[in-house]
């Protein structure tokens, strides 16, 4: 008999969310995607939306594949109103009080770089012809403190598949829209606008990397990085860089805005270690937003036996 061993970070039987909230609204586009009212869409809208655009859909979320750590989601509440996103204020509240300057829409992403499919995509064009999956994550903040958060999004190796990068391309550049009028706080230079990230190939092609368009089943709220925005759930926070415009395939480690603005506190890895400290504090605990008590820091975040081998042989504190 051949029995299979569930991966870290499958969800098991006894370990599916009991969020009332979450399950209410799965509940809900199903029945509207029954009635054919939708092709299993979130229909609420998040803050910042204009009423031009409360009649978007996302199309294609049927099949659900969740990767998760077996722990509650972060509630919905939080994970709207205490986040960083510093064009539009660098309080945790600030994007939640401020990103409703943000127009999700119309929305291009440019790709380019070294690959055979250049061009400007129109985000929901990507949307729709791409599989949505939910993806239940651990989200390590680099300051210590940790959410889990149901995401909605597109698996980034199944856009890379679609536009054939060519074999130069050996790292993923990403850019983040740079609009004084729309992110009031890129009139400060808290860092060098736009903000910038990077990934490996190796990286950006792993299962659990995703493009994350949605969360807890609705269309991603403009603080949270709308229309679209990277989810790298290994890495420390700072990597999922928010409110996409340029994605670009490079032979050069992209230099991001981190490292531009700190390079001795911060490298372009980024990986959740709790044996490498940040050079101010110690990475060993984190405090779950919710929780009272601080809880242990796990090697890349739990997702270790997906990720490890990526690194196999590089020195671990090169990896922050």
């Amino acid at each position: 008999m051949l029995i299979r061993k569930p991966k870290s970070y499958e969800l098991k039987d006894n370990e599916a969310t009991s969020r009332r909230e979450y399950l209410n609204r799965r509940e809900f586009m199903r029945d509207l995607s029954r009635a054919g009212v939708m092709a299993g869409a979130a229909t609420l809208v998040p803050s910042g939306v204009s009423a031009a655009e409360r009649g978007r859909k996302f199309t294609g979320l049927e099949a659900q594949q969740n990767f998760a750590p077996g722990e509650k989601p972060t509630p919905y509440e939080a994970v709207t109103t205490y986040n960083n996103f510093y064009e539009f204020g660098t309080g945790k509240d600030d994007p939640a009080r401020n990103a409703h300057s943000l127009k999700p829409r119309p929305w291009t992403v440019e790709v380019g770089g070294h690959v055979e499919k250049p061009g400007a995509y129109d985000v929901d064009d990507l949307i729709r012809d791409s599989h949505l999956e939910d993806r239940l994550y651990r989200f390590r903040c680099v300051e210590a403190w940790s959410m889990v958060i149901p995401w909605v999004g597109i698996p980034l190796a199944s856009l890379i598949e679609r536009f054939s990068p060519t074999s130069k391309a050996k790292y993923v550049r990403f850019e983040t829209l740079q609009d004084r009028d729309q992110m009031p706080g890129q009139r400060r230079r808290v860092i060098n606008w736009p903000y910038v990230e990077g990934l490996t190939m190796a990286e950006a092609t792993n299962p659990l990397t995703l493009m994350a368009v949605g969360l807890y089943g609705e269309v991603l709220p403009n603080q949270n990085g709308a229309p679209i925005r990277l989810v790298v759930p290994w890495k420390y926070g700072f990597k999922s860089i928010k409110s996409i415009v340029k994605i670009d395939f490079t032979d050069r480690q992209p230099f991001n805005s981190w490292q531009q603005l700190a390079p001795h506190e911060y490298g372009f890895y980024a990986n959740v270690d709790p044996e490498v400290d940040h050079p101010r504090w110690s990475q060993a605990r984190e405090r779950r937003i919710g929780e009272f008590f601080r809880r242990e820091t796990l090697p890349f975040n739990g997702y270790a036996e997906e990720v490890a081998q990526i690194y196999a042989g590089m020195n671990p504190k090169k990896l922050y």
